[in-house]
């Protein structure tokens, strides 16, 4: 598959989003697979590190989307936003189901994803529907915070973004059955 949702989007800045878990394009590690659903993984965001940030970049947002979901609107499952400027990284497990590791509560704010929990959940394409595309994507913002309820989706989160977003770092993991 080869749909990408950013393509739609206006052109911006480009920075470097790497990590320790997982490799671009490669497949991701049990530790990011769904364990919510069965599937015997330990729901743990992978490890992000990023640099090279657009000058002006006052907070980040940062999401996880997978474009080949069997719906018409994909899958999240990371939504993060009003990430402190000062950050560059998380931790491996820095963000769980329901759950951001104390040492990030106050540098970040999550909005529940499609499988309805505030946090992050691994990869859990259906069985026999092939690979799918994990999309881990730093935004940096021209803005110091967003205000959104708690109620809100990550696709509101992207609306909002829209406007403000002067560059993404980008970082996609594959898995499937």
């Amino acid at each position: 598959m080869t749909y990408d949702p950013y393509a739609a989007l206006p052109a911006v800045a480009e920075f470097t989003l790497t990590s320790e878990s997982l490799q671009d394009g490669g497949r991701m590690p049990l530790a990011q697979v769904a364990g919510m659903i069965g599937t015997g993984g330990g729901d743990r965001s992978p490890q992000l590190s990023w640099s090279g940030a657009p000058e002006g970049t006052r907070s980040y947002a940062l999401t996880c989307y997978d474009p080949d979901a069997p719906t018409a609107s994909g899958f999240w499952h990371l939504a993060a936003y009003n990430l402190s400027p000062e950050l560059s990284s998380l931790a491996e497990g820095a963000i769980t189901l329901d759950q951001v590791l104390p040492e990030y509560e106050s540098s970040l704010t999550l909005l529940r994803n499609d499988g309805g929990v505030r946090g992050f959940v691994g990869s859990a394409p259906p069985p026999g529907h092939g690979d799918h595309r994990y999309m881990f994507v730093v935004h940096a913002l021209d803005v110091a915070s967003i205000d959104l309820d708690e109620l809100a989706s990550p696709g509101l989160l992207g609306f909002q973004m829209f406007g403000h977003t002067l560059g993404r770092a980008r970082l996609t993991g594959v898995f499937g059955h």
